[in-house]
């Protein structure tokens, strides 16, 4: 019997201990959907469990069948309990395939025997840290105000000292948003390999936003802060999400962060108690499809909502983005984003426009030379040279009509004039 498959490939932000955290960071937006689960255990039952990964692994179109652990905070549930995840995992698994975990965590509870444990299983780990202890501090504290930047920060040197593939993933908000060479100068100090910014942006009312949310435009400019030192130091040595998102349309290819995508619905959440939602940002009643013990997963990923989901990211944007000449870089945005009007008045404009396109254009002339590199089956980080020699060589000497320097192939009055400092004639 051929059994049937998801339509294209996803991801489950699986939440096995539903809201629960042992922190009580000022800016999260998920510990208030405790309050949708008053009654019950914040705790997937077993039996639930293994219906999940049975599920999800017959459901899974790929070769490689990726399972994502989030919360709340998913360690809070011991190693025992992951290890009965890989017993399961296991059992189901199809000759041949191959199962991946990710977990996604705070860092406060990782010790030796969770790094050993991680480690031997080959788990990639999230981890969150905002930067510096005075930038990070200010929000991200247990439920007793304590400060965690200590334990957080021994937990990423653990991971080192074992290891283990893990991607910081740091919050730009109010604070930290305004002092972007702070940031990329600790994460380079520490050691940083992945790191992904993600911007915060939590509503209050129709149209508004929190204080803690970042400023739309100072978000676009911490960006272009940090992509200015990568660009020239660290391109290579330090991989940057948001810049590899960034490059992804002009080398022909798809965006693969949902936020970024033309439509969404690929990433979806499956809650403690089986219940399946169509995001991470709408775990809300409207937009609860089912559970996941009473309707398949795969009929539930495949059905005509949660397309519907998907489509109406494109299907819902304004003329004003439409238009916009650099519309291929966000396709909108996240929607959970989009409540403001555009200058015309038409309204679902996302909130982080002017930071998007502030940073799209600012990185477009770098982006065409690394997009050239790849064309020429260069290294990426010989931007850096590239860089480092135009900005060095006397005026005239790249002509109005000679090549690019960037090997885009085009003329250089047709690239990159202009834009990153080289001289020209």
């Amino acid at each position: 019997m051929t059994v049937e498959t998801a339509k294209r490939g996803f991801q489950v932000m699986a939440k096995p201990v539903g809201a629960v955290c042992n922190l009580d960071c000022g800016y999260c937006y998920y510990l208030e959907k405790k309050e949708l689960y008053p009654k019950q255990s914040h705790r997937m039952a077993d039996d639930l469990l293994q219906s999940y990964i049975a599920q999800h692994i017959e459901a899974s179109p790929d070769e490689t069948i990726f399972f994502s652990w989030h919360g709340g905070e998913p360690t809070l549930l011991g190693i025992d309990y992951f290890r009965r995840i890989l017993e399961i995992q296991q059992r189901h698994c199809p000759e041949g395939r191959e199962i991946r975990n990710g977990i996604q965590t705070n860092g406060t509870l990782i010790d030796e025997a969770w790094c050993r444990f991680l480690a031997a299983e080959r788990f990639y780990v999230g981890l969150s840290i905002d930067g510096p202890p005075h930038l990070h501090d200010h929000y991200r504290v247990t439920k007793k105000a304590k400060a965690t930047h200590r334990q957080v920060l021994q937990a990423f040197r653990l991971f080192k000292q074992h290891r283990i593939h893990c991607d910081l993933l740091c919050v730009v908000n109010d604070r930290n948003a305004r002092q972007p060479a702070a940031v990329y100068r600790f994460f380079k100090e520490i050691g940083a390999e992945f790191l992904q910014f993600l911007p915060l942006v939590i509503r209050d009312g129709e149209n508004g936003v929190r204080g803690e949310s970042v400023p739309a435009k100072l978000y676009g400019e911490f960006l272009s802060a940090v992509f200015d030192e990568w660009v020239r130091n660290d391109v290579g040595r330090i991989t940057i999400h948001n810049f590899e998102e960034a490059l992804r349309p002009y080398i022909g290819l798809d965006h693969s962060l949902c936020v970024l995508r033309e439509t969404c619905g690929d990433v979806v959440v499956v809650e403690h108690t089986g219940e399946f939602y169509s995001c991470d940002h709408f775990v809300e009643p409207d937009h609860m499809l089912g559970n996941i013990l009473e309707t398949p997963l795969v009929d539930l990923i495949n059905g005509k909502a949660q397309a519907k989901f998907g489509s109406d990211k494109k299907d819902s944007l304004p003329r004003y983005c439409r238009d916009c000449e650099v519309l291929k870089s966000c396709n909108g945005g996240c929607p959970k984003d989009r409540f403001i009007q555009t200058p015309d008045g038409e309204d679902g404009l996302n909130y982080l426009c002017a930071g998007y396109k502030h940073f799209a254009l600012h990185a477009r002339p770098y982006l065409r030379r690394l997009s050239g590199l790849r064309k020429a089956r260069l290294p990426a980080s010989k931007i850096m040279d590239v860089l480092r020699g135009a900005e060095k060589k006397p005026a005239k000497q790249v002509g109005r009509n000679d090549p690019c320097p960037c090997g885009s192939g085009r003329k250089y009055k047709k690239c990159c004039l202009g834009n990153v400092g080289l001289p020209a004639g």
